[in-house]
């Protein structure tokens, strides 16, 4: 069989016209392409600026070109890649355009000009197969400078994880439209609107509010209706009434962690349509002159109630902010009054099962957003498991695990359960686990150990400092605050929730530390309060008179743990400190046989 072929054509109308009659495949064969202004080969066409690139099918090349060569959005473009393979059919096509597109917006070195309305995930016949050629494709294109990185460095990258041209789940796809319907309906009847979105770790919430921005302003600017696939998945609402109702809607992406919150502004400051201005606080939200339209707010849970904050300047925001919106100091406004206050359509985001401090927005007051939005038929479910290849059981069973699953305080009716294809095992040994971690991530990448808070930070303020000891084996803190997991130290340090929650691992080594023990006569997991060093994560709340029990306290951090044990895809390993808390654990994870016979297994992901 012939292998697929590139075709390279300048992007002008002369060179087109040449040539189309020189085969018959660039005019009557499904083909995908690719148009872009690299300079010499290179992306970035000149210092601090990226170059451009668009990639689309057809089953006539020539047609198409011709069609964006009349197109003003595409007039600083130069060249042509033409793919085309004998096998291609408009299903293949599709799906290597998706593909492509989610690739070159992953490598970085593209501001890629498509919108994300046509990112398919379709099944058809032996897509697997399909599969493996266009990884040849990519090879090639590679090789002819479009790709500066290699497959895996893209996929384990955060502007591919974070990308605004994800392929969406069966139910994320069902959300957006009904997302889409019902603040369509909402604007154009004038009326404001809340709208929420449900879901555990891994189903892709984040994914859901930057896909859903991108689209709302891919559909507020759509232009030449030469550019519309009408198969593509959202196509109706980029007719021109709906571009009417959304033009000039100010919108702002509102991400309560910092370290999360800056990789996506990294990602938003090459996408065309958004800015990394968008994406805020809830504190540049409240202190804001203008009001809002739309505020989508990611990992709504982790918005704060009137607290101690980490500064007095934030302290003296809190109040300066709500004397602003509400004509006095009201203590009982919280981070999601304020959003409420300053926009008229919001889209919630959230997880209850996730806050991890005491300052986190109460949860009966996030039960009572999710039942406000369901009586308005305006509450959105995940429950594809987009993250963890053991699926949704797997999440489920951690936090039953952990006493976190609703109405769930001890573990005693749990049965023991096996995930078949994902590697879930307790180690007896941190320094196996943290030469395990080392291996996995010389395999496959973006293998990181992660602990809870119970350890000082004693290496924030003396770098030759040790933080966690135990056996022998000595670790530090992350010393980065931003985008820990892609920092150059990260393999050999230790990162917390506020490091990793919203983010994907291939591997978790997470180490349970002696915050969580195991009360063996009460036969329940129980909190040790002067083991746990978040000075943030068990502090009174002294501005409301809130007092924080051990019972309290145990449900956030054993809520920090059930997010730490859900960051990895391929597998989770687990140090527990606590010797009566690993003996309770041994009974419902896979031990390490190494602990046993003294050799350790092959991973079945090498």
């Amino acid at each position: 069989m012939t292998p697929s072929s590139i075709s390279r054509v300048a992007f002008t109308k002369a060179a087109v016209n040449a040539w189309a009659p020189l085969d018959s495949h660039n005019t009557n064969w499904p083909v995908v392409y690719v148009l872009d202004n690299a300079s010499g080969g290179k992306p970035s066409s000149r210092k601090g600026v990226l170059a451009d690139v668009y990639v689309g099918e057809s089953r006539n090349a020539a047609a198409r070109m011709r069609q964006h060569l009349d197109s003003t959005s595409k007039e600083n473009l130069t060249k042509i890649r033409v793919i085309v393979d004998p096998t291609f059919n408009k299903s293949a096509c599709l799906d290597l355009e998706s593909y492509l597109i989610k690739m070159l917006a992953g490598d970085g070195s593209y501001r890629v000009l498509n919108r994300n309305d046509g990112i398919t995930e379709a099944d058809y016949y032996d897509r697997a197969g399909y599969r493996e050629t266009f990884r040849e494709v990519f090879d090639k294109l590679k090789a002819d400078g479009v790709f500066t990185r290699t497959i895996p460095q893209i996929e384990n990258s955060n502007l591919f994880k974070l990308s605004p041209f994800k392929a969406l789940t069966h139910d994320q796809a069902v959300a957006v439209e009904g997302i889409l319907e019902g603040l369509l309906e909402d604007i154009d009847a004038g009326t404001d609107s809340t709208i929420v979105v449900q879901g555990d770790p891994g189903t892709g919430k984040t994914v859901v509010a930057i896909y859903l921005i991108k689209l709302l302003v891919d559909i507020a600017n759509t232009v030449p209706i030469e550019d519309l696939d009408t198969d593509s998945l959202f196509s109706e609402f980029f007719a021109e009434g709906f571009a009417e109702s959304l033009k000039d809607l100010r919108i702002g992406l509102v991400v309560p962690q910092q370290s999360l919150r800056e990789s996506i502004k990294k990602v938003f400051a090459k996408t065309p349509g958004l800015t990394a201005s968008m994406v805020m606080t809830a504190f540049d939200v409240g202190m804001a002159d203008e009001h809002f339209d739309l505020l989508i707010v990611d990992e709504s849970h982790r918005l704060n109630q009137r607290a101690n904050q980490p500064s007095g300047v934030q302290n003296k925001k809190f109040r300066v902010i709500t004397e602003k919106l509400f004509g006095g100091d009201d203590k009982l406004k919280t981070q999601l009054d304020w959003i409420r206050n300053k926009s008229k359509h919001q889209i919630f985001l959230l997880d209850a099962a996730q806050s991890v401090r005491p300052a986190d927005i109460p949860r009966a007051t996030l039960e009572r957003l999710v039942s406000d939005a369901k009586s308005t038929h305006r509450l959105y479910p995940l429950v594809s498991q987009m993250r963890v290849k053991a699926g949704s059981d797997y999440v489920a069973y951690v936090r039953r695990i952990l006493g976190t699953a609703p109405g769930a305080l001890d573990v005693k009716p749990l049965a023991f359960e096996s995930f078949e294809g994902y590697d879930f095992r307790l180690f007896y040994s941190l320094d196996e686990m943290r030469q395990e971690i080392r291996n996995r991530d010389a395999d496959v990448g973006l293998s990181r150990l992660l602990a809870g808070f119970a350890w000082e930070w004693k290496s924030k303020n003396d770098k030759t400092a040790y933080d966690i000891e135990v056996d022998g084996c000595q670790l530090r803190w992350n010393s980065s605050q931003v985008d820990w997991i892609a920092s150059p130290k990260a393999l050999e340090e230790v990162g917390s929730i506020h490091t990793v929650q919203g983010y994907d691992l291939n591997y978790a080594g997470v180490i349970i530390g002696p915050d969580l023990r195991y009360d063996a006569d009460a036969g329940r997991i129980i909190f040790d309060r002067d083991s746990y060093f978040d000075k943030k994560g068990k502090e009174n709340n002294d501005v409301l008179g809130k007092k924080y029990t051990d019972e309290d306290l145990l449900q956030f951090v054993s809520n920090i743990y059930a997010v730490l044990l859900t960051r990895g895809i391929l597998g989770t390993y687990v140090f527990v400190c606590d010797p009566a808390l690993r003996d309770h654990l041994e009974k419902f994870i896979t031990t390490n046989p190494r602990a046993r016979v003294g050799t350790l297994p092959s991973s079945p992901f090498h």
